[in-house]
């Protein structure tokens, strides 16, 4: 019998959630351990992740600490998904979802990543800094809807005739699309119809509500607003003063 795997995650970034919809799609058990993101940084976690980053995985079904969502994702697919529900066991397809999974980790998240930060949380307005990395949003954008416009318009995903890893691993970032355009939701995939559809297909289904809820429940748990940050600051700088705080405090204390 497959034993859970542990999730560790912060609930607000869309990292962790790329794991959780995979879990889901497979119904591979798992549990999460979700911590806060003042504490992502500091032990317990960085003993299992060094770079203190989320998510990290342990599997004691396998005896495996990993981290790094795309390596995570890889090890799931390769441990869990021997039927190929999520993937293809043919040479072409396998390496093509691959390629996109990895475009998503090197291209659509940091960049969505960065423009997140320099339109929400940076501690001043830079509009070059904004208007490079919101262009990057809308040039991955252009990629995606231009991949699917292939054939007709008629490509349903981007491998194949059905949805895979590498799908679903671009859902949760390009969720966040009207947040770093700072646009209105439904204006987030404007000019970008193959795109928007796309998304639409993976949102609509029940491992994307699952997946959704839970992090509505923990950030809620977690007295946190979208941004990430608890609902009681005001800004970035003032988060980061108030974790600084607590750890020289916990200092002194020692």
């Amino acid at each position: 019998m497959t034993q859970p795997i542990r999730v560790w995650m912060a609930p607000p970034g869309p990292n962790p959630w790329k794991v959780v919809l995979i879990l889901e799609e497979l119904h591979v058990p798992y549990e999460i351990v979700s911590i806060k993101f003042e504490n992502i940084k500091t032990k317990p976690f960085i003993d299992l992740n060094p770079n203190g980053r989320v998510p990290a995985i342990e599997d004691p079904n396998t005896d495996l600490i990993l981290w790094e969502s795309g390596a995570i994702i890889n090890y799931l697919i390769d441990q869990y998904d021997k039927s190929h529900v999520l993937s293809y066991d043919t040479l072409k397809e396998k390496h093509l979802c691959n390629q996109w999974l990895h475009f998503q980790t090197s291209g659509q998240g940091p960049y969505f990543g960065q423009a997140g930060w320099f339109t929400v949380l940076h501690s001043e307005r830079l509009p070059s800094a904004v208007q490079r990395y919101q262009n990057e949003v809308r040039r991955i954008h252009g990629v995606l809807d231009g991949w699917l416009q292939r054939d007709g318009g008629g490509k349903q995903w981007l491998v194949g005739d059905k949805m895979t890893y590498a799908d679903l691993a671009f859902a949760t970032w390009n969720e966040r699309s009207d947040a770093v355009l700072e646009c209105a939701a439904e204006d987030k995939f404007r000019g970008f119809p193959h795109l928007q559809a796309w998304h639409e297909r993976m949102t609509r289904r029940p491992s994307w509500r699952a997946a959704m809820d839970t992090r509505a429940r923990l950030m809620d748990e977690q007295g946190l607003t979208w941004t990430g940050m608890p609902k009681d600051v005001r800004s970035m700088a003032e988060y980061e003063a108030r974790i600084k705080a607590a750890q020289d405090g916990g200092a002194d204390a020692e």
